[in-house]
């Protein structure tokens, strides 16, 4: 069974798409995080949350 953990961002109402896109981009690229999901919020907030597989190493002796 596969096993991931979350980010959670939040970016205020008036942070430009670019800007967004620019740290989404650097925490795919870095980090190796995938988007999960995005809700934009009535007051304008953007909450995006991230996740990535948790790789388990197996003891082989």
């Amino acid at each position: 069974m596969v096993q991931y953990e979350y980010r959670v961002l939040t970016f205020p109402r008036d942070a430009t798409r670019p800007d967004i896109r620019q740290v989404l981009a650097e925490h795919a690229e870095y980090g190796h995080w995938e988007l999960a999901r995005t809700r934009l919020y009535l007051g304008g907030h953007r909450r995006v949350w991230l996740r990535r597989k948790i790789i388990r190493v197996q003891r082989t002796a």
